[in-house]
């Protein structure tokens, strides 16, 4: 089980296929993640910054999370 306590950042991006991409070679070596995704277009987050110039294609950001003790081999398999 991942927790806050035991995890760690593998990778933060906005590109969709490269988070898909990502889980599915995770998933095929049998290492247990955690996604975080953040809406940049929802009322939130725009109420400082506003939507104007965001492009659509890249208005969510994913954070993938392992825990500490895989990382290492989940870093060389995404590189």
């Amino acid at each position: 089980m991942i927790t806050v306590f035991n995890r760690r950042e593998l990778i933060v991006t906005m590109d969709m296929k490269r988070q898909a991409d990502i889980r599915n070679i995770l998933s095929d070596n049998y290492i247990d993640y955690v996604v975080k995704t953040t809406n940049l277009q929802s009322a939130s987050a725009r109420s400082h910054t506003g939507s104007f110039g965001i492009d659509q294609d890249y208005s969510c950001e994913y954070k993938i999370f392992v825990h500490k003790k895989d990382y290492g081999k989940a870093e060389a398999l995404i590189r």
